[in-house]
C-alpha cells in the first residue's frame, strides 16, 4: 500500500475513534471496581499506597487489566453509613464490582446485628440493581464477644452470600488475627493490621476477586 494511502486510514481511523465509533474499545479500559469500607480498607495508620486495595491496585496493573480501583473507604464507617453513601458512589463511578468491606465497627458499637445484616442486603440489592457483582469481605469478633455472638456474627457475611448469590470472603484476618503471633501483625492499637499484613489481605481477596474479574 503506497505511503499516502497507509497514512489516509491511519488518520481515518484515529477520527473514527475521536467519534466514539470503535467506543467499546475505549470502554473497555473504563471497568471500575469499587470498594466500599472502613479503616481496614481506607490505609488508617498506614503509609499511603501500602494498603491492601493500594495493592490491589498494583497487581491489576502488573496483570493488564482494564479494571480501575476506585477505594470510596472511610475510616470508623458503620453500614449504615457506606448504605447512604452506596447510592451516589454507584451513579458516579458504574463499577462493574463492588468489594463491601463493612461490619466490623457495627459490632464494636454494639450495633444491632439485624441492623447490620439488613444494611449489607440493602447494599447488595442497590449493586446487583445495576448489574454489578458484588465481593462480601467477612469479618470476626474477639472471644470476648461470647462465642454465641462471634459465630453468629461471622455467619451473617456467609448467609448474605448464599442468599444472594455473591462472592465472599470469610474472614478478611484470616491468618492474621487468628494466629498466635497476631500482636505481630497490628499497631500499636492492636485493632488495625500494620503495613505488613496488608499482603496477606490481600492474598485472602485476590483468589476469589480473581473469578470476578
Amino acid at each position: 500500500m503506497p505511503l499516502w494511502r497507509r497514512r489516509y486510514f491511519n488518520l481515518l481511523a484515529l477520527g473514527l475513534l475521536t467519534q466514539g465509533v470503535f467506543a467499546p474499545l475505549a470502554l473497555a479500559k473504563d471497568r471500575k471496581l469499587l470498594v466500599v469500607g472502613d479503616s481496614l480498607s481506607a490505609e488508617y495508620g498506614l503509609p499511603r499506597g501500602s494498603g491492601w486495595v493500594a495493592l490491589l491496585a498494583q497487581q491489576l496493573l502488573k496483570e493488564q487489566s482494564t479494571w480501575q480501583v476506585v477505594n470510596a473507604s472511610i475510616s470508623g464507617d458503620t453500614t449504615a453509613g457506606g448504605r447512604s453513601r452506596l447510592p451516589a458512589l454507584l451513579q458516579q463511578h458504574q463499577p462493574g464490582i463492588v468489594i463491601i468491606e463493612l461490619g466490623g465497627n457495627d459490632a464494636l458499637r454494639g450495633f444491632s446485628m439485624k441492623m447490620t445484616e439488613d444494611n449489607l442486603q440493602e447494599m447488595i440489592k442497590a449493586c446487583q440493581a445495576i448489574k454489578a457483582k458484588v465481593l462480601l469481605l467477612g469479618m470476626q469478633v474477639p472471644p470476648n464477644y461470647g462465642a454465641d455472638y462471634a459465630s453468629e456474627f461471622s455467619q451473617v457475611f456467609v448467609r448474605l452470600s448464599k442468599t444472594h448469590k455473591t462472592a465472599v470472603v470469610p474472614f478478611l484476618l484470616k491468618g492474621i488475627a487468628d494466629t498466635p503471633n497476631a500482636a505481630e501483625w497490628f499497631q500499636a492499637d492492636r485493632i488495625h493490621p500494620n503495613a505488613a499484613a496488608h499482603p496477606k489481605m490481600l492474598a485472602n481477596v485476590w483468589p476469589v476477586l480473581k473469578k470476578l474479574l
